[in-house]
């Protein structure tokens, strides 16, 4: 009890600490964006971001071990076959209708209220969509098919592809299950491992703050707060699309889990802070792991479901990408999309085949956007409309991803009778 409580005022801390430096980080940024000159501030934006960059870069390095063991150790410990086809199948489940519901809430969002009619395309940030199209290839089945299956499971980890480990982990999960007692060893070294890697969690927290300072400082700095006032109306209903889709996610949440829902939001707060101040759900992963595990939900539930969740359920970006995609087809008065909802229809299905596997930081949904785009006839160049505020909306995006992932992993415990109340 006592250890909970320490682990609960550390949270607890830790959120208010990152809650004033994003104030400090606005503050100086605004200082700095008013007050040097534009050649200053071109030079001091990416260099005070090298503090994000550094605390993403230490998140980053310990999601490949830690999406491996965590997702072998679970599969083990589920046991049989029949038991991971079963908990499968119910996360599975959860994440297609939520995919499905956040594509589509963003589709009919952003068509009722037209946020990219009369745009000036002049606005549009050329520099920084041919940056994004350096990134990115043009949608196929072929390059599709091989995104998903690696080629070397070495190469994934390098790459940080979660998709892709989390297909090597689970055959390779299931092989260790099928060959019994000799396995146990490694399961042992294995869930060792993810201890060890969740003790670095501890350490690697610690800079958050630090992070979210250098993240907001840069972002705030190289646009000023002027920006906001020039893509309110399409900040303010993307904003309005995740509020709604938060009540959707939070009443499901609330039939499911009742009264222990407050609870979870609550071991959510420094989760969803860091995800908003960060716009990565990535960086979060470690941390919602222990969270989960705090909460109540079984080790084994959260070490299968939560990876799964990474690849198969970012509801934030999922919304983003229809929403993104009919704002630039407006603002370029594509009638080929704007006015054809089959063509909407066909898109937001490609949508769910090429976001699996999306890696959950800053600004990855984009290049799903620029890569699907192009077979409906949107200009790549169109993505440097949105590019100025992206990170303001990734910042939204962001949290929902880490929410969405927490409800669908609890309610597969509770379905699971794997929840302690």
């Amino acid at each position: 009890m006592h250890t909970e409580s320490t682990q609960q005022n550390k949270s607890g801390k830790l959120t208010t600490y990152i809650v004033i430096a994003m104030i400090m980080g606005i503050f100086f940024g605004y200082l700095i964006h008013e007050n040097a000159s534009p050649e200053f501030i071109k030079d001091f934006a990416p260099k005070i971001k090298l503090l994000a960059t550094i605390f993403l870069r230490m998140v980053q390095m310990i999601i490949a071990p830690l999406v491996f063991a965590t997702l072998v150790v679970g599969i083990a410990k589920l046991g049989d076959l029949k038991t991971v086809g079963r908990v499968g199948g119910k996360a599975m489940i959860w994440f297609i209708s939520a995919s499905l519901i956040s594509l589509t809430l963003g589709l009919i969002l952003v068509t009722i209220t037209k946020p990219g009619v009369g745009v000036n395309i002049a606005n549009a940030d050329l520099e920084g969509a041919k940056d994004m199209l350096g990134k990115t290839k043009e949608f196929s089945l072929d390059k599709f098919i091989e995104h998903v299956f690696p080629r070397s499971v070495i190469e994934a980890m390098a790459n940080n592809e979660i998709l892709q480990l989390v297909i090597f982990s689970v055959f390779f999960g299931v092989a260790l299950t099928s060959i019994g007692t000799k396995g146990e060893p490694i399961i042992k070294a294995l869930d060792s491992l993810t201890h060890v890697v969740l003790k670095m969690v501890n350490y690697v927290m610690n800079f958050a703050p630090v992070g979210v300072f250098g993240a907001m400082t840069a972002v705030i700095a190289l646009k000023g707060l002027g920006i906001l006032k020039t893509y309110a109306y399409y900040i303010g209903t993307f904003y309005l699309g995740l509020a709604v889709l938060w009540i959707l996610l939070l009443l499901v949440g609330y039939i499911i889990l009742k009264h222990r829902l407050k609870v979870l939001l609550k071991r959510l707060s420094s989760p969803m802070t860091i995800a908003f101040n960060t716009a990565s759900s990535e960086a979060v992963f470690p941390k919602l792991v222990e969270e989960m595990e705090r909460f109540g939900c079984d080790n084994k539930i959260v070490s299968f479901t939560l990876p799964l969740g990474y690849s198969f359920n970012l509801d934030g970006s999922m919304m983003y990408m229809t929403f993104a995609s009919m704002f630039i087809a407006q603002a370029y008065n594509i009638t080929s999309i704007t006015d054809h909802l089959g063509t909407q229809i066909a898109m937001l299905l490609v949508f769910m085949l090429t976001s699996k596997g999306i890696a959950g930081v800053p600004r990855a949904s984009l290049v799903v956007v620029l890569a699907t785009g192009s077979m409906f006839g949107i200009p790549p160049e169109g993505i440097g409309l949105v590019l100025a505020i992206d990170t303001f909306c990734d910042m939204g995006r962001s949290m929902t991803n880490v929410l969405g992932n927490a409800l669908a992993t609890a309610a597969v415990s509770k379905w699971e009778g794997a929840l302690r109340m």
